[in-house]
């Protein structure tokens, strides 16, 4: 596929590649140089009181409590009462 350069720098994205990455108006995306090539890529932005959950130590406790939750090690209460039982134990 071919585009080209038009006034105030503009290029038009081809129609297929819209649709195969999902792209819609309004979306971000990060240009990158590397070498003679331009990389457009898509990105979601988070605001910044957000950041923190995708830290990499964020993320990986999350994996962590996921593998938890799924080897049963995470207990859950069916009510107030029940809750602050098993907090005696």
């Amino acid at each position: 596929m071919l585009t080209e350069i038009r006034s105030r720098s503009q290029i038009t994205i081809p129609v297929e590649i819209i649709k195969k990455l999902d792209l819609k108006k309004g979306d971000t995306l990060e240009i990158k140089v590397d070498g003679d090539q331009i990389i457009l890529r898509p990105v979601v932005t988070v605001p910044k009181e957000q950041a923190f959950f995708w830290t990499n130590k964020w993320q990986q406790e999350e994996k962590q409590v996921e593998k938890e939750i799924e080897n049963e090690k995470i207990n859950s209460a069916d009510s107030k009462e029940q809750l602050f039982k098993d907090l005696e134990l």
